[in-house]
């Protein structure tokens, strides 16, 4: 670890959606790889079983190919999942500077439909601050258009 790590800041994104739809519309939203391509990207070898590894391709940078890698770390079907956000270079800065951050998806039962929490942690301040920055915008728009697919799965 670099003496730069060492003074890193962490920081983590954190949003929270209610929708009308069911746990069970929802985890398959964010669960069927024909779903996640539409409101995030298309993931490569995805599933929902623990130690599975996965990949998204965005917009390669420098060294950086674009592929972002994953891994799932946990799942607890209609509740739970996290994965691993890895991607990126330590030769780039700003967009595809290296990082390996986790996402958390909870989803919770109410009265209504489902509350569905993201939490995209990990960032290391000030190295993935272009990444904080744009993700932090880009979050809000994907947590909505799962609750646009998840309706048609009703």
């Amino acid at each position: 670890m670099s003496d730069a790590d060492a003074d890193a800041q962490t920081e983590a994104i954190t949003l929270e959606q209610s929708y009308p739809h069911s746990a069970a519309a929802m985890w398959k939203a964010l669960t069927t790889p024909e779903l996640m391509a539409r409101w995030l990207m298309e993931p490569t070898g995805f599933e929902p079983v623990v130690g599975n590894r996965f990949t998204y391709r965005t917009t390669p940078s420098g060294p950086w190919d674009g592929t972002i890698h994953c891994e799932v770390l946990d799942v607890v079907p209609l509740k739970r999942l996290v994965h691993s956000w890895r991607g990126g270079s330590a030769a780039n800065s700003g967009y595809g500077s290296l990082l390996d951050t986790v996402v958390t998806w909870t989803l919770a039962q109410t009265e209504g439909g489902t509350l569905v929490r993201v939490v995209h942690s990990g960032f290391r301040l000030p190295r993935n601050e272009f990444a904080f920055r744009n993700m932090s915008n880009g979050w809000p728009k994907v947590i909505r258009r799962i609750g646009e697919f998840a309706g048609e799965e009703d």
